[in-house]
Parts: C-alpha cells; sequence; structure tokens
C-alpha cells in the first residue's frame, strides 16, 4: 500500500479527528431540537431553540475573536498549529449546524409571530445575515477544510496553518459584532 492510499481523506480525516460522538452531539441535538420545535413544540420551544443556538454561535464566535484571537497573536506559529489542530475539526461540524438551526428558527419565528418580511426590522437583520453567510461558508469553513487538509499533508506548512487560523479567529470575531448588531435588532422588535 502506498502512502497515498494509506492516508485518510479530508473529511474523514475531520472526523476522526473531531471525535465521532461530539459530532453526533453537536449536529444531532441542535437539529433534533429544531425539528421537534418545528413540529411539536410551542412558539417558546422554538424561541428558545432560536435563543440557545444563537447565543452558542454569538459567544463562540465572540471568544475566538476577542479572547482566542489575542492569545494565539501571542504564540508561535508551531503552536498556533498545534492548537488549530485540535479545534478546526471541531469548529468543522458545530458552527454551521448553530447557525443553520438559529437561522432557520428566527426565520419560522417571524413567521409564526406575525412579522412580514419588510418589517424593517427583520430586512435589517436578513441584510446583515449576508455577510455572516458569505463568511461563514464562502471564507470561514473552506479555511477549516484548508487548515486540515495542510495537517493531513506529509510536510504540513505550519505558517500557512498558523495565518490561515489567524484569519478564521479574526473572521470570527468580525462575526460576533455582526451577529451583536442582529441581537440589538431583534431584542427591539416588538417594542
Amino acid at each position: 500500500m502506498t502512502t497515498d492510499q494509506a492516508r485518510p481523506g479530508v473529511i474523514s480525516g475531520i472526523i476522526q479527528s473531531a471525535n465521532p460522538v461530539f459530532i453526533v452531539v453537536a449536529v444531532c441535538l441542535p437539529i433534533a431540537a429544531l425539528v421537534y420545535a418545528l413540529n411539536f413544540g410551542t412558539i417558546t420551544i422554538l424561541n428558545f431553540v432560536h435563543i440557545m443556538t444563537g447565543s452558542l454561535w454569538t459567544g463562540i464566535d465572540l471568544f475566538m475573536g476577542f479572547v482566542l484571537g489575542p492569545v494565539f497573536g501571542g504564540l508561535e506559529p508551531r503552536e498556533r498549529a498545534s492548537i488549530f489542530k485540535r479545534l478546526v475539526p471541531k469548529m468543522t461540524f458545530l458552527m454551521p449546524v448553530l447557525a443553520g438551526v438559529t437561522v432557520t428558527a428566527g426565520l419560522s419565528l417571524t413567521g409564526q409571530m406575525g412579522f412580514p418580511l419588510d418589517n424593517p426590522r427583520i430586512v435589517a437583520s436578513l441584510i446583515l445575515a449576508g455577510p455572516l453567510t458569505v463568511q461563514g461558508f464562502g471564507l470561514l469553513l473552506p479555511n477549516e477544510i484548508r487548515i486540515f487538509q495542510q495537517l493531513l499533508s506529509e510536510r504540513p506548512d505550519i505558517d500557512k496553518i498558523a495565518r490561515l487560523g489567524m484569519t478564521n479567529a479574526k473572521l470570527g470575531g468580525l462575526q460576533g459584532v455582526f451577529q451583536l448588531a442582529m441581537i440589538f435588532i431583534m431584542a427591539n422588535i416588538r417594542f
């Protein structure tokens, strides 16, 4: 068997590094809560799912950008790469699920609470959702996969791993700022 055949693929490598049990919990629990809330729950349960997943999503982004980002900045690239090797696989599964559940629950709440989509606050929230989506799925997730590809390569480029990881930490902070703006809008929607 050649070396290429012995190395795991990027996706299977991410799954193993993230820990399959973590993935089941991080993916299935929020999605199951959303499915339950949409099909069997009250508006209060749906609101709870929306607020909990949104709080986790926002809190993790703010923590990444404003706490871990400066910590990472003070580390050597090899030390950063070592942390990203453990962090990236989990974030690759957790963050898209939290974002998707939060947005889906929020849109459903909008309809159930009788707010038209042309309400200025709803429009403002949807406008803020644009950069969040582009950053999350167009920059953060691809960077996480690039980091992991490097980690699985025979000669990982430690500087590239550190650079991409720092980019993601900074983008996480920017995401948190957009999310705080959205929370401000949502907190004032009924008043």
